[in-house]
């Protein structure tokens, strides 16, 4: 700032205004300044500005999500992005891999760089490992819930959406049916599952006569599994695909099998031209958008000082048919 100052043959404070943008400066001397910083490439520094006037706040937020190259995880960076970029805030955000090491390895990281707040996915077991005196950094969490401490989180109802999949296979004359899904440890899976069982239980079908195959955690490994699934002695006339990475997997095997119109598909996460496949993609539609807005609001909240209980916050599932969910078992099995 001194060498805009000098270059611009004007006071530091006069710099100051002018980078500030605020008022008691002439158009004339606001020009010659901000001419002089240019040609040095100066740039404002935010975080020492913030920290000078605004009680420490770094105006920025960490965000923490398993995976970037889950199209879900990047729909919440965005909504989240643009409701805090209207408030001046910044997202920094890193993948964590689905790595419970790295989970905390990058949250301390975050605490480091004194970030405003925390937004995040969470892998590890627990957060109990956060150091006593962060528990009071407002964090809020989404798509799963924290253990070991209290804040608060936004979340999918992801068992009410199983069951509308698992209804609406029922509902269209399926009985043989397959579940395919990701990681079983973590608590979105095993809510996905409880819920897709508890609606074969009240159809009246054993979950003896389902396949289950989880574990699944790349497309890969779900297309090699629906193969072997649907070339099978038993192969199921509808799959549900709990995970999206596991979907397209599922859909890829289906393509090559030629059974794309032959077996019925519904899987949870909605994605870009799903309604373009052969047929469209029935899904269950997570609305990444409200979860990454309810995030923002409720992080801008607790940055703010507002100091009630934290909660879950729960955003419903919708089931969107477009043509794979729809597809009828063979008449043999009416």
């Amino acid at each position: 700032m001194r060498d805009v100052a000098a270059l611009a043959g004007v006071g530091i404070k006069t710099v100051s205004r002018v980078v500030n943008d605020e008022p008691g400066v002439s158009e004339v001397t606001r020009q010659r300044v901000l001419k002089a910083a240019k040609g040095l490439n100066y740039q404002l520094d935010m975080t020492a500005q913030s920290l000078r006037r605004a009680g420490r706040q770094t105006l920025s937020v960490g965000l923490l999500l398993p995976s970037v190259a889950n199209p879900f995880h990047g729909q919440i960076h965005r909504a989240l992005s643009d409701v805090l970029a209207s408030h001046g805030i910044a997202v920094l955000a890193a993948s964590l891999d689905d790595d419970a090491a790295r989970e905390e390895e990058l949250l301390k990281a975050f605490l480091r760089r004194r970030v405003d707040g925390l937004v995040l996915t969470p892998v590890a077991k627990s957060q109990g490992y956060l150091p006593e005196h962060s528990k009071d950094l407002p964090m809020v969490f989404i798509d799963r819930e924290p253990v070991g401490i209290d804040a608060d989180a936004v979340v999918s109802d992801n068992a009410a959406g199983a069951a509308k999949a698992a209804a609406h296979l029922i509902s269209q004359g399926h009985t043989k049916l397959a579940y395919l899904g990701g990681r079983t440890d973590i608590q979105t899976a095993r809510e996905r599952r409880r819920g897709f069982i508890n609606e074969l239980g009240r159809a009246g079908i054993s979950t003896d006569t389902i396949p289950f195959l989880e574990g699944l955690r790349s497309e890969e490994s779900a297309r090699k599994a629906a193969r072997e699934l649907l070339t099978g002695a038993e192969p199921p006339t509808a799959i549900f695909s709990a995970q999206i990475l596991v979907t397209f997997g599922v859909m890829r095997a289906l393509q090559e099998l030629g059974l794309n119109r032959a077996v019925a598909l519904v899987g949870f996460g909605d994605f870009t031209l799903s309604d373009m496949m052969n047929p469209g993609m029935t899904v269950v539609a997570q609305h990444p958008e409200h979860i990454g807005k309810a995030a923002a609001e409720r992080i801008l909240s607790r940055i703010n000082g507002h100091q009630q209980e934290p909660r879950t916050y729960t955003i419903p599932c919708e089931l969107i048919l477009r043509g794979s969910g729809e597809v009828p078992p063979p008449r043999l099995d009416r």
